[in-house]
C-alpha cells in the first residue's frame, strides 16, 4: 500500500454543554483501492448515546469492504433493543473512480467541487433502531480536488451559510468553522472535512 494519502482528513469535535462526553461517534480509514468514512450519533446525549453511536462503528470496522447499502443493512440489525442512531457513510471507490454515501436523519453532507460548488444533501428521515426502513444510496462520479464535509445536526444552518467549506486545506476548513462557530454547543458536534487529491 501506498503511503501518500489520496484523501486528507480533519476533524472537529465537541461535547454538548454540560457534557464530558459526546454521543457522537467517527471513523475513517484509507486502504489501497477506497476510503471509508462514518459519522454516528447517538439518539441523546451523553453514555447511553455513545453506546449506540459506538456499536455503529465496530460494525463498519469489521465490515469495511462492504458496499455503503450493506453497512447502513448490517448496523441497522444491531441496533435491535438499543437507543437508536442516526447514521452518514461514505465511500471512495479509487478505481472506479466514484463515491457513494448514505445519510439517515440529521447527519449532513456537503460535496464541493475543485470549482467551489456546492452542493448539500437531503438526508434520508427518520433513524436506526433494528426496524427495516428506506434509505437512499447516493453514487456520483468522483472529480479530482474535491471535498467532502460529513455533519451532525450540532452544526447549524447560519454556520452552514459561510464559506469555511471552500479551503483547499481540510485543517483550514476545521479551523475556520470552529473559529466562527459558538463556543459552547447547544448539541453534541461534529464536523468532518475531507479532501479527495489523486
Amino acid at each position: 500500500m501506498s503511503s501518500e494519502k489520496k484523501v486528507h482528513v480533519s476533524v472537529y469535535q465537541k461535547a454538548k454543554k454540560g457534557n464530558a462526553c459526546s454521543g457522537d461517534s467517527y471513523y475513517y480509514i484509507e486502504t489501497e483501492n477506497e476510503f471509508v468514512c462514518a459519522l454516528a450519533d447517538g439518539l441523546g446525549s451523553g453514555e447511553y448515546a455513545k453506546e449506540s453511536s459506538g456499536v455503529v462503528i465496530d460494525i463498519i470496522k469489521e465490515n469495511i469492504h462492504a458496499n455503503v447499502e450493506q453497512l447502513v443493512q448490517k448496523c441497522n440489525e444491531q441496533l435491535f433493543d438499543k437507543r437508536g442512531v442516526v447514521l452518514g457513510i461514505f465511500k471512495i471507490d479509487f478505481l472506479g473512480k466514484r463515491y457513494s454515501f448514505s445519510s439517515i436523519g440529521n447527519i449532513g453532507v456537503v460535496t464541493v467541487t475543485k470549482d467551489k460548488k456546492k452542493k448539500r444533501n437531503i438526508p434520508s428521515a427518520g433513524y436506526l433502531s433494528g426496524y427495516k426502513r428506506p434509505f437512499k444510496v447516493v453514487e456520483e462520479k468522483l472529480q479530482d480536488e474535491m471535498n467532502f464535509i460529513m455533519f451532525t445536526d450540532g452544526v447549524k444552518n447560519t454556520e452552514l451559510s459561510s464559506n469555511f467549506y471552500i479551503h483547499t486545506s481540510v485543517e483550514d476548513i476545521t479551523r475556520s468553522f470552529a473559529l466562527q462557530s459558538d463556543h459552547e454547543r447547544d448539541d453534541d458536534t461534529t464536523l468532518i472535512a475531507m479532501r479527495y487529491e489523486q
